[in-house]
């Protein structure tokens, strides 16, 4: 009879969907963002002066859509479909994986928006354990390193809940050079 740990579980803590881009490319991913997840996006501003982009501090950059609980959950079944339920390995890291959508027309239900247009987006999906709230507070910090969840448990996470494919790189051998 062994019991699980629930400290040791791993949970789903936020999901955020984000597009770059100044100008019009701003207002149009302030649209979308705003379709597909039903929550109003908030405008990023620049910290850093980019010469090179013509990017000063104060500059509104790009939008975001933080979403949490069951709406971040329902955000993962409805986002993974459009990228064929597969992640590359490298798309995972410690507590959390990332993956982009090149045009959001790929998501199903999700209807061409004539004053969008064809436009892509962000995926950043954080994990979290119990107890990490401790790892936050700015007196009696906890010790972190057995807080953070690892690769392979979000891989074991998402082929579990999600049937996700995780894609292996190929390792090369000397039969494959010749």
């Amino acid at each position: 009879m062994s019991k699980e740990n629930k400290m040791r579980e791993i949970r789903l803590d936020k999901v955020i969907l984000n597009i770059g881009g100044v100008g019009e490319k701003l207002d149009k991913g302030e649209i979308l963002l705003k379709e597909i997840s039903g929550k109003k996006p908030v405008k990023v501003k620049a910290v850093k002066r980019i010469p090179t982009w013509n990017v000063r501090p104060g500059l509104e950059v790009g939008v975001k859509v933080t979403l949490r609980g069951k709406d971040a959950l329902n955000m993962i079944k409805k986002l993974l479909p459009a990228i064929d339920n597969a992640l590359k390995e490298k798309q995972i890291q410690k507590n959390c994986f990332s993956f982009g959508i090149h045009e959001y027309i790929e998501i199903p239900g999700v209807e061409y928006i004539r004053e969008v247009g064809i436009m892509g987006f962000e995926v950043s999906v954080v994990f979290s354990r119990a107890g990490k709230s401790v790892e936050m507070k700015k007196i009696k910090r906890g010790k972190t390193s057995r807080l953070s969840v690892s690769r392979e448990e979000i891989e074991n996470f998402l082929v579990s809940k999600f049937k996700t494919e995780i894609l292996r790189k190929k390792k090369r051998t000397m039969e494959d050079e010749e």
